[in-house]
């Protein structure tokens, strides 16, 4: 496998150019600065994107708490059900839109996304009854629906395979930081209320959205494109950087669009694993982001102080989920640290369960929302990293991520429904669920590790028998080669 290949790269002497020996000088490239270039160009940019994605899809849980369901007239069912359709748009046009960035190019498709989801979130303020509910949490959620898988691929387009994970650990955990800031900014734009005759759930959507608006047409500026068309590139660093993704990966070919290249994502079984990862993970994230504020108000406190003790619990979230990120890049594995994280996920919602009388122990329930969010976000953004690493072959690639979330957020659509009034404040069937959901992510995680491991053995076996050997100009073909190691 590549990942056991000599990296290319030429360090700088004393902080001097050197000389590379080649037709024509050109300036040495030294690849750890290489990729602090990259990931402060393509890091910041669609984190902000995603931050917003998350805020604007998450908000309306912080909306429900200063009134929303009583102005729209809307009972605790139909709320929900306003929910559910946003995932069922989500869901339909994933793979649709990864097909479209892979047809155009992430500097028109990103921003282009975020501004369609900007407009309609700011609808979200101005909707006044529950037909226009429905219909504007539809076309959220297919509007975003585009954002997070295409970023994905984007990166693989820049980075080695080792270097994927932590990268795309990173971009989730603007997820943990949108809940943080959500919160903070929901208390504060509550106090608008009445501000032109308007209540502050009203604000809250309209002025979040209008901010999505503002900073995705800025967005054609601050994103790149691939990096043959990169303008903050140089010649020598677009060549660098394709030589030592041509040794790692596919990243460097030309490859044009197929459905034959989709296909092989559908009937790839490993890519159905990856997708039952992100489908166990999905339910008890989902839950956690869209109910947090409503579990904490139903444990006895007020709307505003909700609003501001949902923090906690995700700025622990973002800490750890770029703890985990950083020492699974470290030590190159995924598995272990998925099952870890959400163990501490599995201890949250047995002492959400296990509280007889959460209006009476408050903290007990309160801390049980700190152990949920530390195990859900860093197992997430892990299982969504894998198939970055692991699947080969740019249009399948794209096709596989745009699965995992398609089928793995069905687990949220299930998630929308389990946290009924009826079962306040105990939620007993939601946090059930989510502790099943989480206790089968373990066994999902267990099997894909078992599975990747017994496949990179066979390779191993079959590439010894037939004396294969990597050349720098050989052509890799798909993880089927039998070159490729997978991470596991």
């Amino acid at each position: 496998m590549a990942d056991a290949l000599d990296e290319k790269k030429t360090q700088p002497i004393d902080g001097a150019q050197s000389e590379l020996s080649r037709d024509e000088e050109s300036v040495a490239i030294n690849e750890k600065s290489l990729l602090r270039k990259l990931d402060l160009k393509l890091l910041p940019a669609v984190s902000i994107l995603y931050l917003l994605s998350f805020l604007d899809r998450s908000n309306v849980a912080n909306a429900r708490i200063e009134g929303l369901t009583t102005d729209l007239h809307m009972t605790g069912n139909q709320y929900l059900t306003g929910l559910t359709l946003y995932f069922v748009g989500y869901v339909i046009f994933e793979i649709p839109c990864n097909i479209i960035l892979k047809r155009t190019t992430p500097k028109f498709w990103l921003p282009t996304l975020t501004i369609a989801w900007g407009i309609v979130a700011t609808l979200m303020g101005i909707t006044q009854n529950l037909a226009g509910f429905f219909v504007v949490r539809f076309f959220l959620g297919m509007t975003e629906s585009g954002l997070f898988p295409g970023t994905v691929y984007y990166f693989s387009m820049f980075y080695k395979r080792k270097e994927r994970q932590y990268r795309v650990a990173l971009f989730f955990s603007a997820a943990s930081l949108a809940g943080a800031f959500g919160g903070i900014l929901a208390w504060g734009i509550a106090h608008m209320d009445g501000v032109a005759g308007q209540r502050g759930w009203r604000w809250i959507f309209i002025l979040e959205g209008i901010a999505t608006v503002l900073v995705a047409a800025t967005a054609y500026y601050f994103i790149s494109n691939y990096p043959q068309n990169a303008n903050f590139l140089s010649d020598d660093e677009k060549s660098f950087i394709h030589e030592r993704l041509k040794a790692d990966s596919d990243a460097t070919r030309d490859e044009r669009f197929n459905w034959r290249n989709v296909s092989k994502a559908f009937t790839d079984p490993k890519c159905y694993l990856y997708c039952l990862a992100f489908h166990t993970m999905s339910l008890p994230l989902y839950t956690l982001s869209l109910f947090l504020p409503t579990i904490i108000t139903d444990l006895g406190f007020s709307a505003a102080k909700a609003q501001l003790l949902t923090v906690p619990p995700y700025a622990l979230a973002t800490i750890l989920t770029i703890s985990f990120a950083v020492i699974s890049e470290r030590v190159g594995r995924h598995a272990p640290f998925i099952i870890l994280s959400s163990s501490l996920g599995i201890i949250g919602y047995i002492i959400l369960l296990t509280n007889p009388d959460p209006t009476h122990r408050p903290g007990v329930s309160y801390a049980g929302t700190f152990f949920a969010a530390a195990g859900i976000y860093p197992s997430t953004a892990l299982v969504l990293s894998w198939p970055a690493n692991n699947v080969s072959g740019q249009t399948k690639r794209a096709t596989a991520n745009a699965m995992q979330i398609s089928i793995g957020n069905l687990g949220a659509v299930l998630g929308t429904q389990l946290y009924r009034p009826a079962w306040s404040p105990r939620y007993f069937v939601g946090h059930g669920m989510a502790l099943a959901y989480m206790c089968a992510n373990v066994v999902v995680v267990l099997i894909t590790w078992w599975v990747l491991s017994k496949e990179n053995k066979r390779k191993e076996l079959a590439e010894a028998r037939e004396g294969l050997q990597v050349t720098d100009d050989e052509e890799w073909h798909g993880d089927e080669d039998l070159r490729w190691r997978f991470t596991v």
